[in-house]
């Protein structure tokens, strides 16, 4: 899947910076003063399959949903975040529910949007692709509100539409810089398990 749609990206991409991942530290002590758009893949679902022709994403019963480690980890997510004092302003996530179930464990507060959604396929036309990447992009470049980050919970094709990046594993969290110029820098990333612990 990851070469299919890197394939695609290719023919529509426009440059967007991008760096080898910031050390941690370095990136959660930013992260405090606000201004980065926060990429979070959904948690755990009990099966990883693609469900995007048969799910209706306002109906949880025709849905990948998350697992009860999935449950876990969202929260620890979540936990994580504010056990570092990283400041939280809007969180916006697909009509998934895997996706806003996933912000309100770790968030307490979400907002859906359709602009997240998969398009209806399993294999992807250079249209559907180009189509999620318009719908992404605008969300990954739109400037925070002062002193906090954005945060977004969505779903791997989306996201990698938008970026050229597939977001793996499920939980994992991309860091985003939007930048004056509609484009934005990618600082890094931080896996579900991989958060540090205060001491």
């Amino acid at each position: 899947m990851f070469l299919r749609s890197l394939a695609l990206v290719a023919l529509f991409f426009s440059p967007i910076q991008s760096q080898a991942d910031t050390d941690q530290t370095t990136l959660i002590d930013s992260l405090k003063s606000g201004g980065y758009v926060l990429y979070v893949r959904h948690a755990k679902t009990e099966k990883d399959y693609a469900d995007q022709l048969t799910a209706d994403p306002t109906n949880c019963a025709t849905q990948r949903t998350l697992s009860e480690s999935g449950w876990a980890q969202a929260k620890a997510i979540g936990a994580a975040i504010a056990a570092h004092n990283i400041p939280i302003g809007d969180v916006t996530t697909s009509q998934y529910c895997r996706a806003w179930q996933t912000a309100d464990l770790a968030f307490g507060h979400y907002e859906k949007t359709a602009a997240l959604n998969f398009e209806k396929a399993e294999t992807y036309s250079p249209e559907q692709t180009l189509k999620m990447r318009n719908n992404t992009l605008p969300l990954l470049t739109k400037q925070p509100t002062a002193q906090t980050n954005t945060v977004i919970v969505g779903h791997d094709d989306p996201f990698e539409a938008a970026t050229g990046i597939y977001p793996e594993p499920q939980g994992v969290m991309y860091i985003l810089k939007p930048l004056a110029t509609g484009e934005f820098e990618i600082l890094g990333h931080i896996d579900p398990d991989a958060w540090p612990s205060i001491d």
